[in-house]
């Protein structure tokens, strides 16, 4: 891993590859940001492309691929059943995860449908350190339950815990108490834990749960999408762990777990993903399902492109080089932000920065969507697309009623190899401007609201002009700068 200490003294993180393939951007004015923003929805999923400067929505299908990735492609072979490229990613699973059977799908929430239909029944539990949208709602129409057991530094918005992103064993066991041994369908760790900041879980805390599923006869199941950064923040920030090599680290974190799933999309940086077991009865449960929902059990819906792409892609993630470029341009983004006063979750996690949208903006009420209004207002100052990881990303419950998030947080993903510093520089210079500009915020209400995951496809209203009055003050401090 790269530790280059600059002779000015200026901390700065350096990108370890360079730019060989480029994609020309657009800045467009001001004003067609309000007309698209408002065409959208005040959704930042319906925006499109060509109205967008930096995309910062997420890192899933969007991380660049390396020259080795593109050339891999190109050796791809098409064979609908006994396809060699199949062949190749099926053994670097077992190189790496150290799993007997491998299983492919076309994405991370395909790997959750098929787990949650073969293993969740009504009536279930499944604890977790915390949910991820997806998960939740599979869990949900299976007909399970969902605890969630995160420390309780991880509800901490600001906090100097290096994993905010471990389980609380206290809090399993006691579940595992109330409910019966019977009851639970599996427990889930989510590596780099996505709606709470991309904190990662320890492997030690692995180790603890792993103890604690032998003593109970239950089932471990990692989400390993966000392996890479929660690698990462192993090696550095575990004691234990410091002379382990990635893949030391790696294998453990498998040989600890009874079933693996994840998504290429960011981890693998290509389209696709996968679910691996040294379990035969797991297996043969799931087999038939990837064939009845994705495709045979040599495509899994990936197209063999991918599946080459993704084969070279989890290979370059036992690189430390390349594992840590996310976690230090976040860093440098989150410690930026929080020099000059912006709200943040930290310490510094993975995926991306996340602003604290119940501080950043206190006068509007949670009821109102402060973590969608910030989105809103963050693409009008600058063109940015960040996705709401609040309130908005929860449903309902039964009776109608608003189920508050634990956090109101605007993600602003890095996307791995993607951003240049400078890019890096122009947002965090329209935060910190809409940050001194807070106040001409205001909140959202709902006018298009589906039931399930609203997140994706709701649009919402401004409760006031706000965006006019913010439109105005951006023209008066920084003229015909877009």
């Amino acid at each position: 891993m790269a530790r280059v200490t600059f002779y000015s003294g200026e901390a700065v993180p350096l990108e370890m590859h360079k730019v060989r393939i480029v994609q020309k951007l657009a800045l467009v004015p001001i004003e067609r940001r309000l007309a698209a923003i408002s065409e959208a929805g005040n959704n930042t999923f319906l925006l499109k492309n060509r109205d967008i400067f930096l995309d910062m929505l997420t890192d899933s299908g969007v991380n660049a691929m390396s020259d080795k990735q593109l050339a891999a492609m190109m050796e791809s072979d098409d064979s609908y059943a006994g396809s060699a490229t199949f062949t190749k990613l099926e053994n670097k699973i077992k190189e790496l995860f150290n799993k007997d059977y491998f299983l492919p799908v076309h994405q991370g929430r395909a790997a959750e449908n098929i787990i949650a239909r073969v293993f969740v029944t009504p009536g279930s539990v499944v604890p977790m350190n915390y949910h991820f949208t997806t998960t939740k709602a599979h869990i949900m129409l299976n007909g399970g339950v969902i605890e969630e057991l995160i420390v309780d530094e991880g509800l901490q918005v600001n906090s100097t815990h290096p994993f905010k992103g471990d389980l609380n064993i206290t809090k399993l066991r006691a579940l595992i108490a109330q409910r019966g041994a019977g009851n639970i369908a599996f427990v889930r760790i989510e590596t780099g834990t996505n709606l709470i900041g991309g904190q990662p879980h320890s492997l030690e805390n692995i180790r603890q749960v792993r103890a604690v599923c032998d003593e109970f006869g239950l089932l471990l199941v990692l989400d390993a999408s966000l392996l890479a950064d929660n690698l990462y923040f192993i090696k550095t920030r575990e004691a234990g762990c410091k002379d382990m090599s990635i893949r030391a680290i790696t294998r453990e974190l498998s040989d600890l777990s009874d079933i693996i799933y994840f998504s290429a999309r960011k981890l693998g940086c290509a389209r696709g993903g996968g679910i691996c077991t040294s379990s035969k009865d797991a297996f043969m449960k799931m087999r038939e399902l990837v064939t009845l929902y994705e495709g045979f059990l040599t495509y899994g819906g990936m197209s063999v492109r991918e599946i080459e792409a993704i084969t070279v892609g989890l290979d370059e993630t036992m690189d430390e080089d390349m594992i840590s470029q996310g976690p230090i341009f976040i860093e440098y983004m989150v410690n930026e932000l929080a020099r000059q006063g912006v709200p943040v979750v930290t310490p510094a996690g993975g995926l991306g920065c996340h602003l604290n949208a119940l501080q950043f903006l206190p006068h509007v009420p949670q009821t109102q969507y402060p973590a969608g209004a910030l989105a809103s207002a963050l693409y009008l100052a600058g063109s940015v697309r960040g996705m709401e990881r609040g309130t908005i990303s929860e449903q309902r419950d039964e009776n109608g009623k608003e189920t508050l998030a634990n956090m109101e947080l605007l993600r602003l993903a890095l996307p791995r190899r993607v951003f240049t510093l400078s890019q890096l520089k122009y947002a965090i210079d329209r935060i910190v401007w809409l940050y001194k500009n807070r106040d001409l915020v205001g909140g959202l209400v709902f006018v298009e609201e589906p039931k399930l995951l609203r997140f994706f496809f709701g649009k919402l209203k401004t409760t006031s002009d706000w965006h006019s009055k913010l439109v105005a003050k951006f023209r008066a401090d920084l003229g015909d700068s877009l």
